[in-house]
């Protein structure tokens, strides 16, 4: 029961594949109580039918690209929880078109899109949140290689990411002193609702199972139990950081198998 007491507010769960609600589903096991998000209408009934049953839950709307909508969010969670421990930013989008052919293509506008929704929405969010953090407490973002390595047809998602994880160090300076740690898990590719505007996810899946140390692909559930090292007291000491679940992938230099 590693955050039994625990209230988190997790954004971005969009059905039961999400790696958001893989990390919901370890900290209800770990004794967290929970907020969520819902993005917009299209979108509520599968959060709600998700949460149906856990004892404790309440969904809210929130579009992240909202600084208004975010504000509303955090003022319902404060009235029905009184305060967080944590927060789980689990968001990214950029126009399908962005993510073909080669990246020197991007517009201006799909830019804008793709570090608005999947980078600032972080530094937005934990934003509204400090005011519900007065003991401190921990928050995660979702990370991807694409980060720092070119990955084909990853493209702005890939500078997206980069500005994440470079706003997660700079959040962690701020925050730090307010007892607040600020992480990033960099997972495998997932097959996710997000992860269906990627051209060619399929085979980037089957390629990670080959070649990545551990031989297999990486799993929603790999993500949540590292999120609660994470969420948890066991991870005190660490904040700055990007945490890689991916079975080892990140560090191989080749794609060939190894021996």
């Amino acid at each position: 029961m590693l955050l039994e007491g625990k209230k988190g507010l997790i954004v971005g769960v969009a059905n039961r594949h999400s790696i958001a609600w893989a990390i919901a589903e370890s900290a209800l096991r770990e004794g967290a109580r929970l907020a969520f998000n819902y993005q917009n209408e299209r979108l509520k009934d599968n959060v709600a039918g998700l949460v149906k049953g856990i004892e404790g839950a309440s969904i809210f709307p929130c579009d992240v690209g909202s600084d208004e909508e975010i504000a509303a969010l955090m003022k319902s969670v404060e009235a029905e929880m009184g305060g967080l421990d944590f927060l789980v930013h689990s968001v990214a989008f950029a126009p399908r078109e962005e993510l073909a052919g080669e990246f020197i293509e991007t517009t201006r506008q799909g830019f804008a899109t793709a570090l608005d929704v999947s980078a600032y929405s972080l530094v937005a969010l934990a934003r509204a949140a400090l005011p519900l953090m007065n003991a401190g407490g921990s928050i995660i973002t979702l990370s991807y290689l694409g980060a720092e390595r070119v990955v084909p047809h990853y493209n702005v998602m890939g500078v997206a990411k980069a500005a994440l994880e470079a706003s997660v160090r700079y959040l962690a300076n701020d925050l730090g002193p307010r007892g607040i740690r600020v992480n990033a898990i960099s997972a495998g590719p997932i097959r996710t609702l997000a992860a269906r505007g990627v051209s060619g996810i399929t085979k980037m899946v089957e390629m990670h199972r080959q070649v990545a140390p551990l031989r297999k692909a990486t799993e929603q559930g790999d993500v949540g139990d590292a999120a609660v090292f994470l969420l948890s007291s066991l991870s005190r000491g660490i904040t700055g950081e990007t945490l890689y679940v991916d079975d080892g992938y990140h560090i191989l230099g080749s794609l060939a198998p190894l021996g």
